[in-house]
């Protein structure tokens, strides 16, 4: 399960982490997603793909079934293994947090042993404590089992030659298509890859790809473009690290809202699998259908058979172009996964959201799930690097597949229970 790393820069744990912890025992949910945040961001560097939200999603289902097992009120995932009555669940949290975060970058042991005994300490020793540490550690353990032989990291080929509407790299890098594997990646909640799949982009010589073309060139260029300033703020605020944001975001709600523990870690388990599995049907399609970016659509118009497409052979993009084709869009698709699985779970599609970004250093605010869909929608088109049909695709793809989920996954029951 091993990532390779880019550097050893390692997670700390989250200052006055411990001091809460035993006042707030939702505390140690929110801190080791800060943990996990900081450490596969370390590990990935600026790497432009949806795989950080593949870790972020193996370890918040673990922790969800290490608290749910003991404090009962929602299914497990995919266990049928419950926890001791007494059982510390802010120990068990930790433990499994900690487990599953060491087996994926094993190179962080030092620091990450380090978080995990500060967390301990500002627990009651006794049994109590030590049975939430076994019940987290079988609890990690069941999620690594799950997950063995699931595609990561598989050779999986990207074949398809140049041609109009097809996708192939892009300047100014020129970089392969990254991260093929997440096309073929055993979802966590999904049945397979392709369950989502939407239909395709329009056809080269339809009015929509010319309007699509059109819109682009103009709001999406990084010179003369149309865009207000207001515009180019939004496209560059969700420029950057989106699963980053969005765990910075929820674990803001959850503290400000005082989510106690089971609802904590449900909340962050329906977030990060439906990201998960957003992302692996974004990765789907993309190598299904091999659409190209805008930069080259626009560059190449004149091979498209289109009369209403004209090239700008000098175009170019407000944003770096993703090493990735167009259709459909991850940023969108995995937006729309998570505003849905928010409102599932809170069961209102107000999601009180502050929602930073490292890219502009400002944050904002979000009260409906619409909002905050509509904005990515339009950032990714603004930023010059995906048409609005990938967008607008991507976000029904993600709603479509975090509501299937959310009907299967993570549900209250009466007592203790398991998901069928």
């Amino acid at each position: 399960m091993a990532v390779a790393l880019v550097s050893l820069t390692a997670a700390t744990t989250p200052p006055g982490a411990g001091a809460r912890t035993a006042a707030d025992p939702a505390a140690v949910v929110r801190d080791w997603n800060a943990i996990a945040t900081d450490t596969i961001t370390t590990s990935l560097g600026p790497r432009p793909s949806g795989q950080a939200a593949i870790w972020q999603g193996f370890v918040s289902v673990a922790v969800y079934n290490a608290v749910v097992g003991i404090e009962g009120g929602y299914a497990l995932y995919k266990w049928r293994e419950h926890g001791p009555a007494g059982a510390s669940s802010a120990a068990a949290a930790a433990t499994a947090a900690h487990d599953v975060l060491l087996t994926c970058f094993p190179a962080f042991q030092e620091r990450l042993d380090t978080a995990y005994a500060d967390s301990l300490a500002a627990l009651p020793a006794g049994p109590a404590r030590d049975q939430g540490v076994r019940y987290g550690r079988r609890a990690a353990d069941h999620v690594v089992e799950l997950r063995e032989g699931d595609g990561r990291f598989a050779d999986v080929r990207y074949t398809a030659s140049p041609a109009p509407g097809v996708w192939r790299p892009t300047p100014p890098g020129f970089q392969p298509f990254i991260d093929t594997w997440l096309a073929r990646l055993r979802p966590l909640l999904l049945t397979s890859p392709r369950q989502f799949r939407p239909g395709g982009p329009p056809a080269l010589s339809s009015a929509a790809y010319a309007e699509d073309v059109r819109e682009v060139r103009v709001m999406g260029a990084r010179t003369g473009s149309g865009r207000t300033a207001r515009q180019t703020e939004t496209a560059l605020f969700f420029g950057g690290n989106l699963i980053a944001q969005v765990q910075t975001a929820v674990r803001d709600h959850a503290a400000r809202h005082r989510l106690g523990i089971a609802r904590t870690a449900r909340l962050f388990a329906a977030v990060n699998a439906a990201a998960t599995d957003a992302v692996v049907t974004t990765w789907d399609a993309k190598l299904h259908y091999a659409f190209w970016r805008p930069i080259t659509a626009i560059r190449l118009a004149g091979t498209d058979g289109n009369p209403a497409t004209t090239p700008d052979p000098d175009w170019e993009p407000l944003l770096p172009t993703p090493p990735h084709p167009d259709y459909i869009a991850g940023h969108t698709t995995v937006a729309a996964a998570v505003t849905r699985a928010l409102t599932g779970v809170l069961g209102t599609s107000r999601i009180d959201l502050d929602v930073p970004s490292e890219v502009t250093g400002t944050t904002r605010y979000y009260r409906s799930a619409d909002d905050l869909d509509r904005d990515v929608v339009d950032a990714r088109v603004w930023a010059g690097v995906h048409s609005r049909t990938a967008g607008v695709d991507g976000r029904r793809a993600g709603t479509r597949l975090a509501a299937w989920a959310l009907d299967r996954y993570f549900r209250p029951v009466a007592g203790h229970g398991t998901a069928g």
